[in-house]
């Protein structure tokens, strides 16, 4: 997700529906947030590995709407600016290197995707991206109405990362 969507998310958005957690991303009235594009409106079901990292409790421990409490906002009122800032220190905690952005790890969920050992189609990660469909044929622009959880989830649980980075991290 993009660090704005994710800073964004309201408890309302981690949901478990037919054994499946997923976060909604969808415009959020009440604040004026929307997201980037129409294509950014969509389900990203929930990686594994933040359910083992206990994200789904997480929702049950807050006070106020977000899932994320107490980010501070910039003077242009952009939220995630502590969130940017804690993902700085991290890196540099864990030897990434100074060019490496929070955004780059959208380049890089895309890039492995793309080369993962597994049936993924292209619009399922553009669907999990909230990118616009890369392949635009008759049938993705006119019949291709949803893509079923069960794909986006599969392609989800494609994307991996050193377990030593990660190894102890909680939530």
């Amino acid at each position: 997700m993009r660090l704005g969507e994710i800073c964004t998310l309201q408890k309302e958005d981690l949901q478990t529906v037919d054994g499946i957690s997923r976060f909604l991303i969808r415009p959020h009235a009440e604040t004026g947030w929307s997201p980037k594009t129409e294509a950014g409106s969509r389900i990203v079901p929930v990686h594994s590995k933040l359910i083992e990292a206990g994200i789904l409790a997480l929702k049950d421990t807050i006070d106020g709407p977000y899932l994320i409490p107490g980010l501070e906002t910039s003077k242009q009122g952009i939220g995630g600016v502590a969130l940017g800032r804690a993902f700085s220190l991290l890196k540099t905690r864990i030897g990434l290197p100074a060019e490496i952005t929070f955004h780059s790890f959208r380049h890089t969920v895309s890039t492995q995707l793309r080369n993962a050992d597994a049936n993924i189609r292209e619009v399922w990660i553009d669907g999990l991206l909230g990118h616009e469909a890369t392949h635009k044929s008759q049938g993705t622009t006119t019949y291709l109405t949803s893509i079923s959880i069960a794909n986006l989830l599969q392609t989800i649980e494609a994307i991996s990362y050193p377990e030593t980075a990660f190894a102890n991290m909680t939530i």
